[in-house]
């Protein structure tokens, strides 16, 4: 339950954060870059905030382990093979949260991001 709604959390906070670029992602293709290389920039860098938040999380988690040993059951906990599940689902919630929005933005006109940003 609870890796279900961090990763529901993940994904809103990575969509929103992307979605708030698209006045500059507009810019990039009206100034002519390549569609494939916006998004592989805004994945990268969602990339490496969400590492950045892994390892931070990492580290309260591995602090905080005596306190929530006894909400465990049949997992200690310190076992690898738990956090590397959870540290790959969330990575691969927020690259595909940046990916979303960044997509929506590179389909369209690069005039109307601008236009509709612009009235705001």
């Amino acid at each position: 339950m609870a890796l279900t709604l961090t990763a529901i959390g993940v994904y809103g906070a990575v969509a929103y954060a992307t979605a708030q670029r698209s006045r500059e992602i507009a810019v990039r293709l009206a100034l002519g870059a390549d569609a494939r290389r916006i998004v592989g920039l805004v994945v990268r860098e969602s990339a490496a905030w969400t590492a950045a938040g892994l390892v931070v999380g990492a580290m309260g988690a591995r602090l905080l382990t005596r306190f929530i040993e006894t909400l465990l059951y049949n997992v200690p906990p310190t076992d690898g093979l738990t956090y590397a599940v959870v540290f790959a689902l969330l990575s691969a919630v927020a690259c595909g949260a940046a990916v979303v929005p960044a997509m929506s933005v590179v389909r369209h006109d690069p005039t109307r991001a601008l236009r509709s940003d612009s009235a705001t």
